[in-house]
């Protein structure tokens, strides 16, 4: 791996005035199509009278406004925190699962009121683009409509102390029938419209053969800076009269929503075959490697940590302050592309005895970006943006700065600027793009059959650019 520690160190300086300079001005925008509009519904949720009593709670006036019900990954009560959703067995894959397989996905979260509560569970089935597909229970779910979550612990040797929940899905009194888009609800004391998290996960049926690569776009114009994704789809086992009109296929890069690609066509179609190789409808940016930090123990100093300072509610874990990798030349970097991972090497048992840490980011900044907000991106805020992960900028130190109370473990992470009113974060002012850089793909094959009311999953592919 190239060091480019002392050429960064020369340019510094010049960094500093060209960030300046280009911070003010307009962004690019790649050609990807926003994956879905936020939809809400009209389920007005209480507010959370047990917020746990640790400093930083975010504002009421979120990007998102907690009121109301999200078809999508959102935590509506402060005390819910530490996320996990993935198949059984296999941490760093997404929540998605083969229909009638025996696989199972796995949702883990922890409490920080450190008491126990009545939590339940239900799932719905939602269309290609995350919105509500209007079938009754009975349509997709056997079993029971709803569900407790029985397994939780609490807490061991830890300064914060919470309780831990578990669930395995599907199970003996909740399975789904049909395959496609669902939304996992948690809610609290029985009461549905109470809702403390919401996460998606998916149904596929492997009814076709997908093909795709990666490469450098065509277009010259995007050459150095984004990536075009060309794809293949073999109908030749599942015929589809009129696949313009019934199919619908979404593209995510590393697990992110807010710029997926969705309701792309064919560009041609040959006998059996559907050819996908359009010039600029399947464009990403290619970003850069992520950012990431070690905090598994709290007894030394890991990958990028300067401080390590007990206080009276958990920890205060510094960050070595980061850099504007925009005008710095690619390097690799081992990365696990926008997640992160619960580990604890102080004590034996990871989701137990794993504390809590205020981590300080910081991010040198020659001033404040104008018509937006700068935020900390990745799977450890939920690839949200809201007050919680939104940076704010220290004027008497030229920097934005951010603490987020994060368990230990390993985390990547990315800066993002959203502009106001957008949906779609741009991690490229403050990170670079390179057409060269390693993403995670997943096309997804949806198809509405002639007269059905929802969208069935029919086709998944991941895959990993590796150019």
């Amino acid at each position: 791996m190239p060091n480019i520690f002392f050429i960064a160190i020369k340019i510094q300086v010049f960094l500093l005035i060209f960030t300046f300079l280009f911070s003010l001005s307009t962004h690019n925008k790649s050609n990807t199509l926003r994956a879905e509009s936020r939809n809400f519904s009209s389920i007005s949720l209480p507010g959370n009278d047990n917020l746990p009593e640790i400093e930083n709670q975010p504002p009421a006036d979120d990007y998102y406004q907690r009121d109301f019900m999200k078809y999508g990954d959102f935590v509506y009560s402060n005390n819910i925190k530490s996320i996990l959703f993935n198949r059984k067995g296999w941490e760093l894959t997404p929540p998605i699962i083969e229909l009638n397989s025996g696989e199972k996905l796995e949702l883990r979260f922890d409490d920080l009121d450190g008491d126990f509560k009545n939590y339940a569970y239900t799932v719905m089935h939602c269309n290609a683009l995350w919105q509500p597909s209007g079938l009754m229970e009975y349509e997709y779910i056997q079993g029971f409509y709803e569900d407790r979550i029985n397994n939780y612990s609490f807490s061991r040797n830890t300064r914060v102390g919470y309780t831990h929940y578990y669930l395995e899905f599907p199970n003996s009194n909740m399975r789904p029938i049909i395959s496609g888009n669902y939304i996992l609800k948690v809610f609290h004391d029985g009461n549905p419209d109470n809702v403390i998290l919401t996460r998606r996960f998916m149904v596929f049926e492997q009814n076709l053969t997908l093909d795709a690569k990666v490469k450098q776009a065509v277009n010259l114009r995007y050459r150095d800076i984004m990536q075009e994704i060309d794809f293949t789809i073999n109908t030749s086992l599942y015929p589809i009269s009129n696949p313009f009109r019934d199919l619908k296929v979404v593209i995510t890069q590393n697990g992110r929503w807010d710029n997926a690609i969705s309701d792309i066509q064919p560009r041609l179609v040959q006998g059996n075959m559907l050819i996908y190789d359009h010039e600029d409808a399947n464009l990403f940016m290619g970003g850069n490697e992520f950012r990431n930090f070690d905090n598994k123990s709290l007894r030394y100093r890991s990958l990028r940590i300067k401080e390590i300072n007990p206080i009276s509610q958990g920890w205060d874990v510094l960050l070595l302050p980061d850099r504007n990798r925009r005008f710095l030349r690619y390097t690799t970097s081992n990365d696990i592309n926008g997640r992160f991972l619960i580990k604890n090497d102080d004590y034996p048992d990871d989701m137990l005895e794993g504390d809590y840490t205020w981590v300080h980011f910081t991010l040198p900044v020659p001033g404040p970006m104008a018509d937006g907000n700068v935020y900390v991106m990745g799977e450890l805020t939920g690839w949200s943006f809201t007050s919680e992960n939104r940076m704010e900028y220290n004027y008497r130190d030229s920097q934005y700065e951010l603490r987020l109370l994060l368990k230990q473990g390993f985390y990547d992470y990315k800066y993002a600027f959203l502009e106001d009113g957008a949906e779609e974060a741009d991690p490229s002012l403050f990170e670079g793009s390179h057409s060269v850089t390693e993403n995670e793909y997943a096309i997804y094959v949806y198809y509405r059959k002639p007269g059905d009311l929802y969208d069935s999953l029919i086709g998944v592919h991941h895959f990993i650019s590796g150019i």
